[in-house]
């Protein structure tokens, strides 16, 4: 396989994973707002695989990157447009997924400091019964 050849399916490989790691994100987001924590934990789950395969392929691309884009020898300037035009796909979706990152943990902080002061209010409202019982022995 010729390195270009071999570019291109590493770049291919890389948009299937980041096509798969924005629907899970979104479906993140989603299930954030819901509260649905069962199934928010088996889509981080799913989710650290994905990214531990984008790694896997970003280190595969590591020799890529320091190579000289006009030196390389492409089967056919389609070949060449085609994984330019992917790469550049990749790089729109990685910044949309890192903007569902931060919304998700945004959301996710909201939604912890809800269960928090819910907490707050039933040790409040204990503490008040309990001390209305005690007055009560009394």
């Amino acid at each position: 396989m010729q390195p270009t050849e071999q570019l291109a399916a590493l770049i291919a490989q890389k948009h299937e994973v980041l096509v798969q790691l924005r629907t899970v994100g979104a479906r993140q987001t989603g299930l954030v707002t819901s509260g649905d924590v069962a199934a928010l934990l088996k889509v981080l789950s799913a989710k650290q695989h994905l990214i531990t395969r984008l790694q896997e392929i970003e280190q595969q691309l590591k020799p890529f990157y320091a190579g000289d884009p006009d030196k390389r020898v492409w089967g056919s300037p389609e070949d060449r447009a085609r994984c330019a035009k992917q790469a550049n796909e990749c790089n729109v979706m990685l910044e949309e997924i890192v903007r569902l990152e931060k919304f998700g943990a945004e959301k996710m902080n909201d939604r912890k400091n809800e269960v928090a002061q819910q907490l707050n209010q039933v040790h409040a409202a204990a503490h008040v019964r309990n001390a209305y019982q005690q007055q009560q022995r009394a």
